[in-house]
């Protein structure tokens, strides 16, 4: 019933749940890149609302019905996925393990599911392109202009990328209290140069990219229907629904709280991904049945890196499909096209959310 799994023997004895992939991650990281990967913006409130909505979603199990055969198995802009699944775009994945994208893009090819690249993590849009086949997706900050955009446009068409993203959640930059506290500065931070490019971004540079570009673009941090509405109105081929893990606007809404009215204006107009806070397969079957196609995964992918390189990565990825091979089954589900919002309810949250509250085996900070 559960998927074979994909990492080596020695790392599935090590790792039998994502709480110890999660510890193993603690324990390897300096406590700087640790506290960058689990903090958010001020009073990291919208982190915790990101868990928040996840947690009062309950599952609605069904019974008496032939699972045998569990079918993950789905498709995104036309490539074939083993998982509907994606690395995030990590800003300084190296950070986490010394090969960065290029470790994500073969654990990713291991699995058969997407991994999305950061503009701003290493080894490049090219050296992780060719470090394994699969589906891909190069993702931008824009800090420069039309011709610059452009030069990345055209080498992630080279290099064979699916599609390409452009965040636009970061027009300002937050504050980001726990780095603060331990005067941590990521390398990208430390210039303002091309900052005004990104605050300059609108709707008239998407029509641009539209008009210019053949390749699938997404939309990364659409949190209302209104954006949702308007990208699709401009031809724009994913609504990416996210709140940058809670790592830009404080107070904002959980994304998994606006993924309903997202879907119900999109209306199959495009392709719909979202972030934020999903780290347990119950938390990818609740994406699904409320309409995601694609599910992306940041911190889970920070930790996967941090507790063993490409091999933790992979092994999480094992965990993680097995949950949801387990929740599928006791839905009474076979296929993630046949999921909906009636496999799930409300619920009062059982415990205070947090970005680790997924983990409640987890003893660290």
């Amino acid at each position: 019933m559960f998927r074979d799994d994909r990492s080596n023997p020695a790392f599935q004895r090590r790792f039998q749940a994502l709480h110890e992939i999660a510890a193993e991650a603690h324990a390897r990281l300096p406590r700087n890149i640790w506290d960058y990967m689990r903090g958010a913006t001020e009073t990291e409130t919208t982190a915790k609302r990101n868990r928040l909505a996840l947690d009062t979603l309950a599952l609605r199990a069904r019974v008496l019905r032939d699972v045998q055969d569990i079918d993950l198995s789905s498709t995104f802009l036309g490539a074939d996925l083993d998982l509907p699944l994606t690395f995030a775009p990590i800003g300084s994945l190296e950070s986490f393990d010394p090969e960065g994208g290029a470790a994500a893009a073969r654990a990713a090819a291991r699995h058969g599911m997407m991994t999305t690249l950061s503009s701003v993590s290493a080894p490049g849009l090219e050296a992780t392109a060719a470090a394994a086949e699969g589906p891909k997706i190069f993702q931008l900050y824009v800090r420069g202009d039309t011709a610059w955009v452009d030069d990345h446009v055209h080498r992630a068409v080279a290099a064979g990328y699916t599609a390409f993203c452009l965040t636009v959640d970061v027009a300002v930059y937050s504050r980001r209290e726990r780095d603060i506290v331990n005067r941590f500065v990521k390398p990208w931070r430390r210039d303002a140069e091309g900052q005004d490019f990104q605050a300059a971004l609108n709707w008239k540079d998407v029509e641009r990219f539209k008009a210019t570009h053949n390749i699938p673009l997404l939309l990364k941090g659409i949190m209302t229907a209104e954006d949702a509405a308007i990208a699709c109105d401009h031809g724009v081929d994913g609504v990416w629904v996210s709140n940058h893990g809670g790592r830009q606007l404080d107070q904002a809404q959980g994304a998994m709280a606006v993924l309903p009215e997202i879907v119900d204006i999109v209306a199959g107009r495009a392709a719909i991904i979202v972030d934020g806070g999903f780290l347990r397969g119950t938390d990818i079957i609740k994406a699904m049945a409320l309409g995601a196609d694609l599910v992306a995964l940041g911190r889970l992918t920070a930790m996967g890196l941090g507790a063993g390189g490409e091999e933790g990565l992979v092994r999480a990825m094992d965990l993680l499909a097995e949950e949801m091979q387990i929740a599928m089954g006791l839905l009474g589900q076979t296929r993630l096209a046949d999921l909906s919002p009636d496999d799930l309810t409300t619920a009062p949250a059982v415990d205070a959310p947090d970005v680790l509250s997924a983990f409640p085996h987890l003893n660290v900070e």
